[in-house]
C-alpha cells in the first residue's frame, strides 16, 4: 500500500472521529441542555432573591435547622410567653405511632435554636388549645381511635344507646359488657365503660301530678364478637344487657340502629392538660364532660374557656353539648346551651363579649348543619346569621383573621374549599365589619388561585401574611400553591412577596415569632406525586419567613419598662429609634391548628412620648383585651417594628 493512500485513510478516519465526537457533544448537549438551562436559571434565581434590594421589598424564606431527632409531624403549634414555641404532634396522624403509643411534643427556642423533647401523656393529635390568663396553654381532646375506611372494617359495629329506667340510681357498665339483640339474636361487646344516668321523674308544673318517667341515657360504641358480614344488623333492635341481676334486668337495656361494616370515623377523648411554659411540662386537669376530636377552644371575657364541637368517643359530631373550663377550679361545666357546628369551627371573642363564627371549619359533619356564619350570644343562645357570602359552599379549610386593629371588629375569611374531599377551592377573600348595623360579607381582593388551607399570620406592621395552601384536597394532583402575599387592611390589596420553597396543605399553619419572623410548619399531602400514584409523606421541614421590615437599616429598640400593666392603666418604656415612634400595639401569641388561630389579635394602644420614653395605655375593655400575656411592639413612622417585649395584662 502506498504512503499516500495510508495518509488518505488516516485523514478519513480522523474526520470520522471528529464527526462522531461532534455528534456526541451535540447529542449530549441536546439531552442535557434543558437541565443545564434549569440549573443556570435556578442559580440565577437564588442569586436574585438573595440581593439586598430584593429582600427589602419581598423578604426571604429560610429553612429552620432542626436536628433529625427533633423532627416531628407538627399538627399544632403555640408561642409561649417564655418566647419558646411548643410543637405538638401527638401521634402525628400516623397509625403506627398511635398503635405504639408514640406521642410527641417538641419545645423550640427561637433565640438559641435549642430543641428539647417534651413527654406527651396522651394522643393530642386533633386536640384543641388556647392560651390561659396565667400564660399556660390549655390542651383538651385528641384521638382515641383512628378512622377505618369501608373495606378495612372487619367487625360490625356502631352506636348503642343504653337506657336506664330506674329513677333512684345511675348505672355504670364496664368495658366488655355484652349486648344481645331481642329480634336478631346477635351479640355485640362494648369497647369502653359507660355511665347511664338515672331516670328522671316528670311532674306537671301546675298541679304537681306525676306524668311519666324519662329514661336516663348513655352512649357507647359496640362491636360484634367475630369478624364477617353475617354479623351485621339491618334495622333497629332492643338489646338485653348481660351480667345484670334483679330489677336492673328490666330497667337497663340497649337500643341500636344498624350495626354494620360501614366506615368508622375518628373517635375523641375527654383528656385535658395545662402545659406550663416555666416548668415545661404537661399537667393533667379535670377531663371534659364530652370526648372531643378536633374541638375549638375559645377564651371568654371572664378568662374561662369554651369548648365546643368535635367528634365524640363513638365518632359522631358532639351534639351541641358545649362546656366551659374554669382555670381557677380546673373544672368543666356544661353551658346548658345547645348550638351545633362542624368540627373545628373558627369562633372569635368580640369586644362586647359575644362570639363570632366566621364559617371557617375543618370538616366532619353534615353539609347543611351549623355552617352559616353569625354572631352568637352565649348567655341567651341567640345566633344572628350574617348574610352575603358569595360562595358559602366553599368555607371548609378556609382561614379567618381578625384584621388589625381589633378595635375595628373587622374579619377576613381567606380561600377555602368544598365540603369533604371536594375538588372545589376558592380564591376569594370575604370581608365583614361587625360594627355595622346590619353586617354583611363582601368580597375583597382575590388570590391568584383557588386555595384550600391558606395560612394567615398578623404581622406587627399591621399587614397579614397569607401563604401556602393547595388548589385541591390535600394537595392532590400536585396542586400546592407556592406563593406568599401580604394583605394591607388599609388599601384592601394583596402584594406578592417572596415565594416559600415548600408546599403546604392539610395540617399546616404559621406562627408569628417575637422577633418579627414567621414560622410555617406541617403539611399532610395525600399523595407524593402529581400523578397521585405514591402515598404522601408528612412534611417535617419548617420554614422561617423574614418580612421586608427586617431588611431595613434600623428598627426601634425597646428597653426597660413594666412587665405587667393593669387594664386601663399605663406603662412607660425606654426606646431607641432613628425614626419617630408612631404606633404601639399588643399582639396575642398564636396557638394554631388547621390554619385558623382564634387567639390571634392586634390591639392598638394609646401612646404618648415622655422624657423617659414612650407611655402606652391598655384599653379597659376585658373582652377586647382578655387577661393573659401579650407581645408589645412599637413601630416607627416607616412601619418598622421593634422586637417584642412580653407584657402581662392581669
Amino acid at each position: 500500500m502506498s504512503r499516500q493512500s495510508v495518509r488518505a485513510n488516516h485523514r478519513k478516519r480522523r474526520a470520522r472521529r471528529l464527526a462522531i465526537g461532534t455528534a456526541v457533544v451535540v447529542a449530549v448537549a441536546g439531552m442535557n441542555g434543558p437541565a443545564l438551562w434549569r440549573y443556570g436559571t435556578a442559580k440565577y434565581h437564588e442569586y436574585k432573591i438573595d440581593q439586598p434590594e430584593y429582600k427589602a421589598a419581598n423578604g426571604k424564606w429560610e429553612f429552620l435547622d432542626v436536628p433529625s431527632e427533633y423532627r416531628v409531624n407538627t399538627i399544632h403549634a403555640a408561642l409561649l410567653h417564655t418566647g419558646k414555641v411548643l410543637l405538638i404532634a401527638g401521634s402525628g396522624n400516623n397509625q403506627k405511632n398511635f398503635d405504639a403509643k408514640k406521642f410527641e411534643s417538641v419545645l423550640w427556642d427561637p433565640k438559641t435554636n435549642v430543641f428539647q423533647k417534651i413527654p406527651t401523656p396522651a394522643d393530642m393529635f386533633c386536640a384543641g388549645h388556647t392560651q390561659l390568663p396565667d400564660g399556660k396553654l390549655l390542651v383538651a381532646g385528641g384521638t382515641k381511635r383512628y378512622e377505618k375506611l369501608q373495606g378495612d372494617v372487619t367487625k360490625a359495629g356502631g352506636l348503642m344507646i343504653v337506657h336506664n329506667e330506674d329513677p333512684d340510681k345511675p348505672k355504670t357498665l364496664p368495658a366488655g359488657t355484652r349486648f344481645t339483640g331481642k329480634e336478631n339474636g346477635k351479640t355485640f361487646v362494648s369497647k369502653d365503660p359507660v355511665l347511664v344516668e338515672k331516670a328522671k321523674k316528670v311532674f306537671d308544673p301546675e298541679t304537681g301530678e306525676f306524668l311519666r318517667t324519662e329514661a336516663g341515657l348513655g352512649r357507647i360504641y359496640v362491636e360484634a364478637e367475630k369478624t364477617g358480614k353475617k354479623y351485621e344488623t339491618g334495622t333497629e333492635d332492643n338489646y338485653r344487657v348481660h351480667g345484670l341481676s334483679g330489677s336492673d334486668t328490666r330497667n337497663v337495656y340497649g337500643i341500636a340502629q344498624k350495626l354494620a361494616l360501614d366506615k368508622k370515623d375518628f373517635q375523641g377523648i375527654k383528656d385535658a392538660y395545662e402545659f406550663d411554659p416555666v416548668a415545661e411540662k404537661y399537667f393533667p386537669v379535670d377531663p371534659m364532660n364530652e370526648a372531643r376530636w378536633y374541638p375549638t377552644l375559645t377564651t371568654l371575657e371572664d378568662g374561662k374557656v369554651l369548648a365546643l364541637s368535635g367528634l365524640d368517643d363513638i365518632g359522631a359530631i358532639v351534639p351541641g353539648k358545649d362546656e366551659v373550663y374554669d382555670p381557677e377550679t380546673k373544672k368543666w361545666e356544661y353551658t346548658g346551651k345547645i348550638r351545633k357546628f362542624p368540627t373545628y369551627p373558627a369562633i372569635f371573642l368580640l369586644d362586647d363579649g359575644k362570639l363570632f363564627y366566621s364559617g371557617s371549619n375543618a370538616g366532619y359533619g353534615p353539609a347543611d348543619v351549623g355552617r352559616d356564619p353569625g354572631v352568637w350570644d352565649l348567655d341567651t343562645n341567640r345566633f344572628d346569621k350574617i348574610p352575603g357570602l358569595s360562595d358559602p359552599d366553599q368555607m371548609e379549610t378556609s382561614a379567618t383573621v381578625m384584621l388589625p386593629p381589633a378595635q375595628d371588629q373587622r374579619f377576613m375569611v381567606i380561600g377555602g374549599g368544598g365540603v369533604g374531599e371536594s375538588e372545589k377551592s376558592s380564591e376569594k377573600s370575604r370581608l365583614v365589619d361587625l360594627t355595622e348595623d346590619k353586617p354583611r360579607f363582601e368580597d375583597g381582593a382575590s388570590l391568584e388561585k383557588g386555595t384550600r388551607y391558606p395560612s394567615a399570620s398578623l404581622l406587627p406592621d399591621d399587614s397579614v401574611l397569607v401563604t401556602g395552601g393547595s388548589e385541591d384536597y390535600r394537595g392532590r394532583g400536585g396542586s400546592n400553591v407556592l406563593q406568599a402575599r401580604t394583605y394591607d387592611p388599609e388599601s384592601g390589596e394583596y402584594q406578592r412577596v417572596a415565594d416559600p420553597r415548600v408546599g403546604r396543605n392539610y395540617h399546616s399553619g404559621s406562627v408569628l415569632l417575637p422577633d418579627g419572623r414567621v414560622m410555617i410548619f406541617g403539611s399532610d399531602s395525600l399523595f407524593a406525586d402529581k400523578a397521585n400514584t405514591r402515598p404522601g409523606v408528612f412534611e417535617q421541614r419548617i420554614e422561617i419567613y423574614e418580612p421586608p421590615y427586617l431588611y431595613r437599616d434600623a428598627r426601634p429598640e425597646v428597653g426597660d419598662g413594666p412587665r405587667r400593666i393593669e387594664r386601663g392603666a399605663s406603662g412607660t418604656f425606654a426606646v431607641e429609634s432613628e425614626n419617630p415612634v408612631a404606633t404601639a400595639k399588643l399582639m396575642r401569641p398564636s396557638a394554631v391548628t388547621h390554619v385558623t388561630d382564634v387567639d390571634q389579635r392586634t390591639i392598638a394602644l394609646d401612646m404618648k412620648k415622655t422624657a423617659d420614653g414612650v407611655e402606652v395605655t391598655v384599653p379597659e375593655n376585658r373582652a377586647l383585651v382578655p387577661s393573659g400575656w401579650y407581645m408589645l411592639f412599637l413601630t416607627d413612622d416607616q412601619g418598622t417594628p421593634s422586637e417584642a417585649v412580653w407584657v402581662e395584662v392581669p
